[in-house]
């Protein structure tokens, strides 16, 4: 069985198996609706998805929705972070409100750095090359142990999970410390204080991530629907039961009488239906809201592939010539290309004759993630690829160049970046 560990290097070779493993929805099934698409969801590395279509539905009918994603200040960021803050701003860019964490919590607990190394970090590898990339004022951007809203809804969530829960989806043992658990709720604050009401109120939020990070979104789904009044089920064709979890009577009785539905003790059935399902949580979050719930909507997410390390397995902060760190010097990160893994053949003669193979090559996979942004011009590397007119040298050189100019443009924009903390109330 497949495991995912976020603080763990796991590597998943076969993306189809959390479909069934773990109740991922393919995200090919809604590239269609997607006006504008990002590169990633065009070229199928964001694979997956829960809930996206609540997002989708939001974008295209011009109603509220958010995106969010954090970000541990515990190294150098690089092109596998970089995937995240580009899928924010795209969300930015499609009208989202964006929240961007800061999880010096987590790295102070888990990592053990100060919170003066935290805020360094946070502030001079993640926010200035997330601003550097394109993400515009407007975004919330926070650290964890500075942020009041986060902080308090931790707790209240804390209410709702136990060791025992927090144990089988994380496997925390007897040995992890306190503040290790404490972090995992946080992450859950995280995700979706973007609905409290100072923020708008109750809304999809989408969170991109690795599969590997699954887990906190499967926990924190779990938790938003324990903390609600109420919970919403669509027991069969034509009947809606709402039960009241030690809510009021007399929301229950304001929700029998919106939707038409039978009041019960502590519940209410819905068997003639002359709404649909998300009317009807609709009606629901609005009750739970009057009554001083919090009517959390479960976050969506998406899920995107790992970036392969440039000499093979899975890119890792710990191996420094596994990744290419956004402020690494230009003629360095050229370097770390010339040297690393690409899927060509043994011999120049078998690369004639065979073709490479590009879907197991890092150098490509740079020009399909990071480098290329014309789809044409990706598809003709590809094909003197398989077709064995491209030899690995020259095409190293190809993808260098474009790193070297990449990385020097974008350590330019980092320093008019740092002009611009205020804008995003950050000094």
């Amino acid at each position: 069985m497949t495991t995912l560990d976020p603080w763990g290097a796991v590597k998943i070779d076969n993306y189809s198996k959390l479909f069934d493993e773990f109740g991922i929805s393919k995200f090919d099934e809604l590239l269609a609706k997607i006006p504008n698409p990002h590169r990633y969801m065009r070229r199928h590395v964001i694979f997956g998805h829960r809930s996206y279509d609540s997002v989708l539905e939001a974008m295209l009918s011009g109603k509220p929705f958010a995106a969010m994603s954090g970000f541990m200040p515990s190294g150098k960021a690089h092109l596998g972070h970089k995937m995240v803050m580009e899928e924010i701003i795209w969300h930015q860019q499609q009208g989202g409100d964006v929240f961007l964490a800061i999880a010096d919590m987590e790295a102070h607990a888990v990592r053990g750095k100060s919170w003066k190394e935290c805020r360094e970090l946070g502030i001079n590898e993640y926010i200035l090359s997330a601003i550097a990339l394109g993400l515009e004022p407007g975004a919330h951007i926070y650290f964890q142990s500075k942020f009041n809203p986060v902080r308090d809804l931790s707790f209240e969530l804390g209410i709702r999970a136990n060791f025992s829960e927090l144990s089988a989806i994380y496997g925390f043992s007897g040995e992890t410390n306190v503040s290790h658990m404490v972090s995992a709720l946080t992450q859950s604050a995280d995700i979706l204080h973007p609905q409290l009401k100072e923020f708008g109120g109750p809304k999809p939020v989408v969170i991109p991530v690795g599969s590997d990070q699954d887990p906190h979104i499967r926990l924190t789904r779990g938790l938003a629907y324990k903390t609600n009044m109420f919970l919403v089920e669509e027991r069969a064709a034509g009947h809606i039961s709402i039960r009241g979890k030690a809510a009021p009577k007399e929301a229950l009785q304001e929700i029998a009488k919106r939707t038409g539905g039978k009041l019960y003790e502590e519940h209410v059935d819905i068997l003639i239906l002359n709404l649909t399902l998300s009317e009807v949580e609709s009606i629901v979050r609005e009750v739970e809201l009057k009554y001083g719930g919090y009517a959390f909507m479960p976050p969506a997410s998406t899920y995107h592939k790992f970036m392969t390390g440039l000499q093979g397995g899975k890119m890792s902060s710990s191996i420094p010539e596994s990744y290419i760190a956004l402020t690494d010097k230009p003629e360095d990160g050229a370097k770390k290309v010339m040297r690393a893994i690409t899927g060509g053949r043994v011999t120049l003669e078998e690369q004639k004759k065979l073709g490479g193979e590009p879907d197991k090559c890092s150098v490509y996979e740079l020009l399909v993630y990071h480098l290329l942004e014309d789809d044409n011009e990706l598809l003709e590397v590809y094909k003197d690829c398989v077709g064995g007119t491209r030899v690995c040298g020259n095409c190293k050189k190809f993808t260098a160049e474009f790193m070297k100019n990449f990385l020097k443009e974008h350590q330019e924009k980092r320093e008019l970046a740092r002009d611009r903390l205020n804008d995003f109330g950050l000094k």
